[in-house]
């Protein structure tokens, strides 16, 4: 089991996802589709779609996430680029990975004191020949530079800036965040949140934190999903099931 598997497991069920009025609190990972939440957990783009599509007039997007799917992410970007409205997000903890993508995205940004925005470049994982392994690393590359132009975009610097960040996995402090040009301000009011405790293990740099709790031991048969969305099936094809959805989730870009 990878470590990234084996975060995202750690992390099921720790977080949630929730719509008051026109704020959206996204205090979770971010899955690439409804499936890959039951199974892994996440924020799946078509509920974050149907929570945005409710709102009406301005909108707050409340973020606290480990990160997640990249093209995940960046459905849930489109969907903001298209609201009628503008849209303020507030990291009240940590924008990490795809999570950075979501919120330097948004009209405005704002970082409560404390919290974080970490970005780095995308992970994925290839099995196969050499042209196979050339391929996955153009996808990166191409990858690479869509996340950097998102950050360039709003902070008015060179994309290969924030390539070179990016390659260092660099986690910034609210008021570094608004120094690289990332956030508009750090703002001390109003900053009451629920808390959700991240196990960060899959990633290189992350700050000392509590000791999460253990992630689930091998092997990824052991995983259940949270609600079938179909009768049960056998445990064999539970089990070759959870193998497709493992190997499908290293697979999409992070």
């Amino acid at each position: 089991m990878t470590p990234y598997i084996r975060m995202r497991l750690a992390n099921k069920d720790k977080g949630n996802f929730r719509a008051e009025g026109n704020v959206l609190w996204i205090y979770d990972a971010i899955a690439s589709d409804e499936e890959e939440a039951m199974w892994f957990g996440g924020i799946s783009p078509k509920q974050f779609m149907k929570a945005l599509g409710d709102t009406t007039g301005p909108v707050t997007v409340r973020v606290n996430s480990p990160g997640g799917s990249v093209f995940g992410a960046q459905a849930m970007v489109t969907a903001m680029r298209a609201h009628p409205h503008l849209i303020t997000v507030q990291v009240d903890s940590l924008a990490a990975s795809a999570a950075s993508v979501i919120a330097t995205a948004a009209a405005k940004l704002v970082m409560v004191p404390g919290s974080m925005l970490m970005i780095h470049k995308a992970w994925s994982i290839a099995v196969g020949n050499e042209t196979d392994m050339h391929k996955t690393g153009d996808l990166l590359a191409k990858i690479d530079g869509e996340i950097a132009a998102t950050y360039a975009a709003r902070a008015g610097k060179p994309a290969e800036h924030f390539i070179d960040l990016m390659a260092a996995e660099t986690w910034l402090t609210a008021d570094e965040a608004v120094a690289e040009g990332l956030a508009d301000e750090v703002v001390t009011e109003n900053t009451q949140r629920p808390k959700a405790q991240w196990n960060l293990s899959g990633y290189a740099k992350a700050p000392a934190l509590p000791e999460p709790d253990e992630a689930p031991a091998d092997p990824v048969e052991n995983i259940e999903p949270a609600a079938p969305v179909e009768p049960p099936a056998a445990p064999d094809m539970q089990a070759r099931r959870a193998r497709e959805l493992a190997a499908r989730l290293v697979a999409n870009p992070i």
